[in-house]
Protein backbone atom coordinates (compact mmCIF):
# COMPACT_ATOMS: atom_id res chain seq x y z
CA UNK A 1 0.00 0.00 0.00
CA UNK A 2 0.87 3.17 -0.83
CA UNK A 3 0.36 6.59 -0.66
CA UNK A 4 -0.32 9.23 -3.18
CA UNK A 5 -0.89 13.28 -2.57
CA UNK A 6 -4.44 13.87 -2.53
CA UNK A 7 -4.24 17.49 -2.25
CA UNK A 8 -1.18 19.68 -2.98
CA UNK A 9 -2.39 22.59 -0.26
CA UNK A 10 0.41 22.57 2.05
CA UNK A 11 -1.23 23.33 5.58
CA UNK A 12 0.62 24.88 8.71
CA UNK A 13 -1.23 21.71 10.85
CA UNK A 14 -3.52 20.24 9.04
CA UNK A 15 -7.00 17.79 10.57
CA UNK A 16 -10.28 16.82 10.56
CA UNK A 17 -10.65 15.42 7.49
CA UNK A 18 -14.32 14.22 7.05
CA UNK A 19 -15.65 12.30 3.78
CA UNK A 20 -19.31 13.26 3.40
CA UNK A 21 -20.90 10.69 2.41
CA UNK A 22 -24.13 12.54 0.96
CA UNK A 23 -21.66 14.67 -1.28
CA UNK A 24 -18.93 12.26 -1.74
CA UNK A 25 -16.05 15.17 -0.47
CA UNK A 26 -13.56 15.54 1.38
CA UNK A 27 -13.02 18.18 4.23
CA UNK A 28 -10.01 19.02 6.37
CA UNK A 29 -9.19 21.90 8.32
CA UNK A 30 -5.68 24.27 8.48
CA UNK A 31 -6.04 24.97 12.55
CA UNK A 32 -2.84 27.92 12.24
CA UNK A 33 -4.59 28.92 9.20
CA UNK A 34 -8.04 28.75 10.26
CA UNK A 35 -9.33 27.70 7.18
CA UNK A 36 -12.10 25.16 6.30
CA UNK A 37 -10.99 22.83 2.89
CA UNK A 38 -12.87 20.94 0.77
CA UNK A 39 -12.19 18.91 -2.47
CA UNK A 40 -14.03 16.72 -5.40
CA UNK A 41 -12.02 15.87 -8.13
CA UNK A 42 -9.76 18.93 -9.09
CA UNK A 43 -11.78 21.31 -7.36
CA UNK A 44 -10.39 22.85 -4.14
CA UNK A 45 -12.49 25.60 -2.01
CA UNK A 46 -11.32 27.10 1.71
CA UNK A 47 -13.14 29.46 3.53
CA UNK A 48 -11.46 31.50 5.85
CA UNK A 49 -12.59 32.00 10.02
CA UNK A 50 -12.13 34.34 12.41
CA UNK A 51 -10.54 32.22 14.92
CA UNK A 52 -9.07 28.53 14.67
CA UNK A 53 -10.88 25.51 13.15
CA UNK A 54 -10.36 21.77 13.85
CA UNK A 55 -12.99 19.39 13.16
CA UNK A 56 -16.17 18.98 11.92
CA UNK A 57 -19.49 16.55 11.67
CA UNK A 58 -22.34 17.07 8.75
CA UNK A 59 -25.83 18.00 9.58
CA UNK A 60 -26.94 17.28 6.36
CA UNK A 61 -25.67 17.58 2.78
CA UNK A 62 -25.71 21.24 3.07
CA UNK A 63 -24.78 21.76 6.60
CA UNK A 64 -21.62 20.74 8.93
CA UNK A 65 -21.06 21.47 12.28
CA UNK A 66 -17.88 23.25 12.34
CA UNK A 67 -15.14 23.26 16.37
CA UNK A 68 -14.10 26.54 16.26
CA UNK A 69 -11.81 27.73 18.79
CA UNK A 70 -14.36 29.18 21.11
CA UNK A 71 -17.92 27.59 19.44
CA UNK A 72 -19.35 24.89 17.66
CA UNK A 73 -20.61 26.06 14.44
CA UNK A 74 -23.51 25.62 12.34
CA UNK A 75 -21.78 25.98 8.50
CA UNK A 76 -23.96 26.48 5.32
CA UNK A 77 -21.47 24.63 2.59
CA UNK A 78 -23.53 26.66 -0.27
CA UNK A 79 -23.39 30.23 1.29
CA UNK A 80 -20.62 29.99 3.72
CA UNK A 81 -22.85 31.24 6.61
CA UNK A 82 -21.69 30.28 9.83
CA UNK A 83 -23.86 30.68 12.94
CA UNK A 84 -22.97 29.85 16.79
CA UNK A 85 -25.03 26.00 17.67
CA UNK A 86 -22.74 26.18 21.00
CA UNK A 87 -20.53 28.01 23.22
CA UNK A 88 -16.92 25.83 23.94
CA UNK A 89 -14.52 27.17 26.29
CA UNK A 90 -15.59 30.36 24.86
CA UNK A 91 -14.50 32.52 28.51
CA UNK A 92 -11.07 31.40 28.47
CA UNK A 93 -8.99 32.71 25.82
CA UNK A 94 -6.23 30.52 26.01
CA UNK A 95 -7.96 27.33 24.64
CA UNK A 96 -9.06 26.40 20.96
CA UNK A 97 -10.23 23.01 20.23
CA UNK A 98 -8.41 19.89 18.36
CA UNK A 99 -9.53 16.72 17.12
CA UNK A 100 -13.65 15.87 17.18
CA UNK A 101 -15.68 13.49 15.42
CA UNK A 102 -19.63 12.68 15.67
CA UNK A 103 -20.86 9.45 17.96
CA UNK A 104 -23.07 6.53 16.10
CA UNK A 105 -26.21 8.24 18.14
CA UNK A 106 -25.26 11.73 16.80
CA UNK A 107 -23.34 13.30 19.33
CA UNK A 108 -20.40 15.34 18.51
CA UNK A 109 -17.48 14.82 21.08
CA UNK A 110 -14.55 17.45 20.46
CA UNK A 111 -11.43 18.33 22.23
CA UNK A 112 -10.01 21.70 23.57
CA UNK A 113 -5.86 21.84 24.51
CA UNK A 114 -4.09 25.12 24.98
CA UNK A 115 -3.11 27.23 22.18
CA UNK A 116 0.56 26.63 22.98
CA UNK A 117 -0.24 23.04 24.64
CA UNK A 118 -0.15 24.13 28.12
CA UNK A 119 -0.01 21.02 29.99
CA UNK A 120 -3.51 19.87 31.52
CA UNK A 121 -5.05 23.06 30.11
CA UNK A 122 -7.78 21.09 27.77
CA UNK A 123 -11.12 18.75 28.22
CA UNK A 124 -12.51 16.60 25.90
CA UNK A 125 -16.46 16.82 25.80
CA UNK A 126 -19.81 15.75 24.11
CA UNK A 127 -22.56 18.12 22.41
CA UNK A 128 -25.75 15.29 22.29
CA UNK A 129 -28.78 16.65 21.38
CA UNK A 130 -28.56 20.62 23.15
CA UNK A 131 -26.54 19.32 26.00
CA UNK A 132 -22.62 19.70 25.81
CA UNK A 133 -21.12 17.58 28.54
CA UNK A 134 -17.78 17.48 29.95
CA UNK A 135 -16.21 13.82 30.17
CA UNK A 136 -12.82 14.12 30.28
CA UNK A 137 -10.32 16.27 32.04
CA UNK A 138 -7.33 17.54 32.31
CA UNK A 139 -6.05 16.56 28.89
CA UNK A 140 -3.10 18.25 27.48
CA UNK A 141 -3.66 17.45 23.69
CA UNK A 142 -6.77 15.59 22.75
CA UNK A 143 -6.50 13.23 19.71
CA UNK A 144 -7.82 9.69 18.86
CA UNK A 145 -11.58 9.93 19.07
CA UNK A 146 -13.39 7.48 17.14
CA UNK A 147 -15.64 4.75 17.58
CA UNK A 148 -16.06 1.42 17.10
CA UNK A 149 -18.62 -0.34 14.58
CA UNK A 150 -20.45 -2.27 16.92
CA UNK A 151 -21.06 0.81 19.16
CA UNK A 152 -19.39 -0.38 22.22
CA UNK A 153 -16.84 1.69 22.51
CA UNK A 154 -15.31 4.86 21.84
CA UNK A 155 -11.27 5.79 21.69
CA UNK A 156 -9.37 8.86 23.07
CA UNK A 157 -6.66 9.79 23.67
CA UNK A 158 -3.71 12.47 25.22
CA UNK A 159 -0.79 12.79 22.75
CA UNK A 160 1.47 14.25 25.70
CA UNK A 161 0.33 11.41 27.60
CA UNK A 162 1.39 8.90 25.12
CA UNK A 163 -2.25 6.54 26.27
CA UNK A 164 -4.86 5.92 24.19
CA UNK A 165 -8.07 4.84 26.31
CA UNK A 166 -11.08 3.21 25.52
CA UNK A 167 -14.41 3.92 27.00
CA UNK A 168 -17.75 1.50 27.25
CA UNK A 169 -20.48 3.40 25.92
CA UNK A 170 -24.35 3.29 26.87
CA UNK A 171 -26.16 1.11 24.02
CA UNK A 172 -29.11 3.42 24.24
CA UNK A 173 -27.68 7.00 24.16
CA UNK A 174 -24.15 6.90 23.84
CA UNK A 175 -22.65 8.19 27.12
CA UNK A 176 -19.92 6.73 28.83
CA UNK A 177 -20.73 4.01 31.20
CA UNK A 178 -18.18 3.74 34.19
CA UNK A 179 -14.33 4.81 33.65
CA UNK A 180 -12.16 4.92 30.89
CA UNK A 181 -9.83 1.88 30.28
CA UNK A 182 -6.27 2.10 29.37
CA UNK A 183 -6.17 0.77 25.63
CA UNK A 184 -2.87 1.09 24.43
CA UNK A 185 0.46 2.80 26.31
CA UNK A 186 2.63 4.37 23.83
CA UNK A 187 5.39 5.94 26.18
CA UNK A 188 7.93 2.98 26.15
CA UNK A 189 7.84 2.67 22.36
CA UNK A 190 8.55 6.58 22.02
CA UNK A 191 5.35 7.45 19.99
CA UNK A 192 2.53 9.96 19.93
CA UNK A 193 -0.83 9.52 19.17
CA UNK A 194 -2.78 11.97 17.14
CA UNK A 195 -5.69 11.41 15.64
CA UNK A 196 -7.62 7.76 14.75
CA UNK A 197 -10.36 5.74 13.33
CA UNK A 198 -12.03 2.59 13.57
CA UNK A 199 -12.43 0.96 10.25
CA UNK A 200 -15.48 -2.14 9.39
CA UNK A 201 -13.96 -4.38 11.59
CA UNK A 202 -13.14 -2.87 14.68
CA UNK A 203 -9.61 -2.21 14.28
CA UNK A 204 -8.09 0.79 15.24
CA UNK A 205 -6.26 2.98 12.49
CA UNK A 206 -3.83 5.46 14.54
CA UNK A 207 -1.72 8.79 13.37
CA UNK A 208 1.76 9.29 15.11
CA UNK A 209 2.84 12.17 15.60
CA UNK A 210 6.43 12.24 14.53
CA UNK A 211 6.83 8.65 13.02
CA UNK A 212 5.67 9.09 9.69
CA UNK A 213 3.38 6.42 9.56
CA UNK A 214 -0.44 5.42 10.19
CA UNK A 215 -0.58 1.83 12.34
CA UNK A 216 -3.05 -0.26 12.15
CA UNK A 217 -4.15 -2.74 15.50
CA UNK A 218 -6.82 -4.96 16.44
CA UNK A 219 -9.68 -4.77 19.06
CA UNK A 220 -7.60 -5.62 21.78
CA UNK A 221 -4.62 -3.42 21.10
CA UNK A 222 -2.53 -5.91 18.93
CA UNK A 223 0.20 -4.30 16.34
CA UNK A 224 -1.19 -5.14 12.88
CA UNK A 225 0.74 -3.26 10.39
CA UNK A 226 1.62 0.25 9.45
CA UNK A 227 1.82 2.83 6.35
CA UNK A 228 4.32 5.05 6.35
CA UNK A 229 3.84 8.05 4.73
CA UNK A 230 6.56 10.74 2.92
CA UNK A 231 6.29 13.36 5.94
CA UNK A 232 6.71 12.94 9.73
CA UNK A 233 3.77 14.71 11.24
CA UNK A 234 0.64 12.99 10.56
CA UNK A 235 -2.18 14.29 12.14
CA UNK A 236 -5.30 12.41 11.61
CA UNK A 237 -7.11 9.75 9.41
CA UNK A 238 -10.42 9.74 7.65
CA UNK A 239 -11.84 7.05 5.67
CA UNK A 240 -13.75 8.06 1.83
CA UNK A 241 -14.08 7.16 -1.10
CA UNK A 242 -17.38 5.38 -2.85
CA UNK A 243 -16.67 2.25 -1.23
CA UNK A 244 -14.79 3.53 2.04
CA UNK A 245 -11.58 2.00 1.03
CA UNK A 246 -9.38 5.14 0.60
CA UNK A 247 -7.85 5.75 3.67
CA UNK A 248 -6.99 9.57 3.75
CA UNK A 249 -4.27 11.50 5.94
CA UNK A 250 -3.48 14.84 6.77
CA UNK A 251 -0.11 15.82 7.74
CA UNK A 252 1.65 19.58 9.17
CA UNK A 253 4.31 21.25 8.74
CA UNK A 254 4.41 23.18 12.14
CA UNK A 255 6.75 21.31 14.30
CA UNK A 256 9.80 20.55 11.77
CA UNK A 257 12.79 22.23 11.73
CA UNK A 258 14.22 24.02 8.28
CA UNK A 259 16.07 21.44 7.23
CA UNK A 260 13.33 19.06 7.88
CA UNK A 261 10.89 20.67 5.82
CA UNK A 262 13.49 20.97 3.24
CA UNK A 263 13.93 17.52 3.22
CA UNK A 264 9.79 16.80 3.46
CA UNK A 265 8.92 18.92 0.41
CA UNK A 266 5.34 17.05 1.34
CA UNK A 267 4.81 18.17 4.87
CA UNK A 268 1.41 19.63 4.99
CA UNK A 269 -0.29 17.47 2.25
CA UNK A 270 -3.30 15.67 2.57
CA UNK A 271 -2.65 11.91 1.34
CA UNK A 272 -4.50 9.13 -0.32
CA UNK A 273 -3.89 4.98 0.23
CA UNK A 274 -6.19 2.46 -0.96
CA UNK A 275 -7.03 -0.10 1.69
CA UNK A 276 -8.39 -3.93 1.22
CA UNK A 277 -10.79 -3.36 4.42
CA UNK A 278 -13.23 -0.53 4.34
CA UNK A 279 -13.81 2.00 7.05
CA UNK A 280 -17.05 3.25 8.44
CA UNK A 281 -19.19 5.86 7.06
CA UNK A 282 -19.05 9.39 8.95
CA UNK A 283 -22.09 9.55 11.15
CA UNK A 284 -24.26 11.95 11.22
CA UNK A 285 -24.79 14.99 13.74
CA UNK A 286 -28.04 15.22 15.12
CA UNK A 287 -28.70 18.67 17.46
Amino acid sequence: MSALIFDQTECQLGEGPLWHPQRQELFWCDIMAKKLYRRRGDRVQHWRFGKNVSAAGWLDRDTLLVASASALLRFDITTGVREVVQSLEADNPLTRSNDGRADPWGGFWIGTMGKNAEVDAGAIYRYFRGELRQLYAPITIPNAICFSPDQQFGYFSDTRRAIVWRQALNERDGWPVGDAQIHLDFKAAGLRPDGAVCDSQGYFWNAQWGSARLARYSPDGTFEREIILPTDNITCPAFGGPDLRTLYATSARQGLSKGARAAQPDAGKTFAVGVEIGGQAEHQVVL
